[in-house]
């Protein structure tokens, strides 16, 4: 990256301030520009470690698949929120928008690691078993959906599009660093409409196929929104937590200001709340049909252990952050919002693990080696592809046109 200075008008009849390169670049010797060595070790080593101790268990499927999810949650997440600034020509989100481009692209990467996924797919899901569906007339209703190649099928079309999308938009923003053309903005806002579209039905066919099918005899209309909303609840506690980590290492300051934070901290708020109402409303429609292929899915929930984790779910993904996230000077402090960011992707975890881990379980909940090492491992070759993403570019859209309009930022 070039000396190149950037004028922010500071508003109020201000001067304006230079900013310089070395703020929106990642120098090279920082922890940042190891960390991808760093994470993709661990990453390694956790695969290594996941595939020596119980490759082709039962437990070594689904601990991964628990782990897949969260990670491409999160990475689906960005994606979302990338769409959303430009359909909604935010100009307030220009400087977050990087490490948004960044998150969502290490989609490919999950293509990847589907691999196991497919490989287990007998022991993750019942459906796949012959026998199973020559004795159970609903698995023989679902058959031309739950079959092995229109499964997939699906899941080759779901990377092709998440891949097409976050490649197209990141490397229409990079190319906008070097050439300047204000064109590129207004042709990303144009497409950002349909992609939404194609963003909305994929994922929540996605959840379907590699969460909801895990039971086949339960179904929801509304299990792809409550997906959706634990992702963004994922993706904007992830995004909090790497800008104040930027900050605290000299990176973007006087860039992404308080202002920013604010509202980063509303939009974790904002989508907390979210899933809440979607959780809530999928468990009152299922609990007031009382209909036992429906209610099937949340007496495995509150049987044993399972009953401690959905008051958990209750309480530490809704209740305390509600009232923590809301006031103003929570979402403006650092230091408190860290810790909420902290927390909700906590949360975000334990919810995907009770989505996925009660198939197995019945009973109660079990924790082991396996949901360690693979979390490391997945989580270890996420966090070194974004980092090397983030290190590799400028850390904002320096030629963006709205540029001026978002360091000035204020909330009203």
């Amino acid at each position: 990256m070039s000396d190149e200075k950037i004028a922010r008008p500071l508003g109020h009849g201000s001067a304006g301030l230079k900013l310089s390169a070395s703020q929106f670049s990642v120098p090279r010797g920082s922890l940042w520009a190891r960390l991808p060595w760093i994470a993709g070790i661990v990453g390694l080593v956790g695969i290594a470690a996941s595939a020596v101790v119980g490759w082709g268990t039962e437990q070594f499927y689904f601990s991964w698949l628990v782990s897949y999810l969260y990670f491409l949650s999160i990475a689906l997440g960005g994606l979302f929120f990338v769409l959303v600034l430009f359909v909604t020509k935010a100009g307030w989100g220009v400087v977050v928008r990087r490490v948004a481009e960044n998150v969502m692209s290490t989609l490919p990467l999950f293509a990847v690691l589907f691999i196991p996924i497919w490989l287990g797919r007998h022991e993750l899901f019942h459906w796949t078993h012959e026998e199973a569906v020559a004795t159970d007339a609903i698995l023989q209703a679902k058959a031309p959906y739950l079959n092995d190649g229109f499964f997939l099928g699906r899941a080759v079309a779901y990377f092709a599009v998440w891949a097409l999308l976050s490649w197209w938009f990141a490397a229409q923003s990079r190319r906008q660093d070097h050439s300047g053309d204000h064109a590129i903005t207004h042709r990303l806002q144009l497409w950002s409409g349909p992609s939404i579209f194609l963003f909305a039905v994929t994922t929540s066919f996605a959840a379907f196929d590699w969460m909801m099918s895990l039971d086949p005899h339960w179904y929801s209309t509304m299990f792809g929104v409550y997906f959706f909303a634990g992702a963004l609840v994922g993706m904007f506690a992830f995004q909090a937590i790497v800008f104040i980590g930027l900050e605290r290492t000299g990176l973007l300051r006087n860039v992404v200001n308080t202002e920013h934070f604010h509202d980063m901290g509303k939009l974790l708020f904002a989508f907390t709340v979210f899933w809440a109402y979607i959780g809530f409303s999928q468990y009152f429609l299922i609990w007031y049909a009382n209909i036992p292929e429906e209610t099937i899915w949340f007496e495995h929930r509150m049987a044993g252990s399972w009953e401690s984790v959905t008051l958990l779910l209750a309480v530490g993904h809704f209740l305390v952050p509600f009232f923590f996230l809301m006031p103003k000077t929570i979402k403006r402090n650092r230091g408190l919002l860290l810790a909420g960011a902290m927390w909700m992707l906590l949360m975000h975890l334990v919810d995907i693990f009770w989505c996925v881990m009660p198939v197995l379980h019945h009973h109660g909940v079990h924790l082991g080696l396996l949901d360690v090492t693979t979390f490391l491992g997945i989580g270890g070759l996420f966090i070194s592809m974004f980092s090397w993403l983030l290190a590799r570019h400028a850390l904002i859209p320096v030629k963006d046109p709205r540029l001026p309009e978002s360091l000035a930022f204020e909330n009203m």
